[in-house]
């Protein structure tokens, strides 16, 4: 399953897109433990102390915000899933 990084996460993984060998049916929360795996410096950028996914980093399926699909990050994934990963940006 490719994993499309913009912003510093692209940085910390030193690549534009990651792939990641993730079965059908396994969540999006399933697929962030195995970028964070490995990509240990990423979960700083993604989770809080508390292990739940910052307000502010937006993981998009298909073009929609994960948080806001029915099941947030227990959704279910397929290979054919465009997924896209964004940590806090700011600027001014």
């Amino acid at each position: 399953m490719d994993v499309n990084l913009f912003a510093t996460l692209r940085e910390l993984a030193g690549h534009r897109t990651v792939n990641f060998d993730m079965p059908d049916g396994s969540t999006v929360r399933e697929l962030l433990d195995r970028v964070t795996s490995e990509y240990p410096a990423m979960r700083d950028e993604l989770f809080g102390e508390d292990g739940e996914l910052f307000g502010h980093v937006h993981v998009f399926i298909n073009g929609r915000d994960a948080p806001h699909l029915d099941k947030a990050l227990e959704t279910p994934l397929t290979s054919a899933d465009k997924v896209d990963l964004f940590p806090a940006v700011g600027g001014g």
